[in-house]
């Protein structure tokens, strides 16, 4: 009888055994995978594959890339609130250039670059202006105003006048 059982604990055991390793040859593809995974998008892997390093290093221009920064004027309008109570906005921030010798023509459109700020800004709630996303939502709508603005004032060759950016200095919602 002490023959049996220790003839099952020994199957028992086996079985064990045999978990563990059904185990170990399913967490050894995931675990590749993973790894795979993250080398891929940590990229380090497309370079060793010969794939995205050299067109994105062909395509680039030698040398820094240069940009002007253009200040504009101080803007202070009520913001659409509802209420009986006005809010206002004060408004400083410069125009980042895609080419330094786009600061004339930029200039030369500045009252219509002034009108669509304002007329966009008129029609903002205060509570669309509340933390970072509000602040990019706004960042995005300026610099789409601002190249209608300029694109108006362009010239007619083929190199568009074109603003890569708002930077805000100063945004005070009252």
């Amino acid at each position: 009888m002490s023959g049996q059982i220790e003839a099952s604990e020994e199957a028992q055991e086996v079985k064990k055994g045999g978990g563990r390793k059904k185990l170990l040859l399913l967490a050894l593809p995931v675990l590749l995978v993973a790894i795979g995974a993250g080398l891929w998008f940590g990229g380090i892997l497309p370079p060793l594959l010969g794939m995205g390093a050299p067109a994105a290093t062909a395509e680039r221009e030698p040398g820094p890339r240069t940009v002007a920064f253009l200040d504009m004027p101080e803007i202070v309008t009520n913001l659409n609130a509802p209420g009986r109570r006005a809010v206002y906005v004060k408004l400083r921030s410069k125009l980042e250039l895609a080419r330094p010798e786009d600061g004339a023509a930029v200039q030369a459109s500045m009252p219509r670059l002034l009108d669509l700020f304002q007329t966009y800004l008129r029609e903002v709630r205060p509570e669309e202006l509340r933390g970072s996303a509000g602040t990019q939502r706004l960042r995005e709508e300026l610099v789409a105003r601002a190249n209608i603005a300029v694109a108006q004032a362009g010239r007619g060759d083929a190199q568009q006048i074109r603003v890569n950016d708002v930077l805000f200095l100063e945004i005070l919602v009252q």
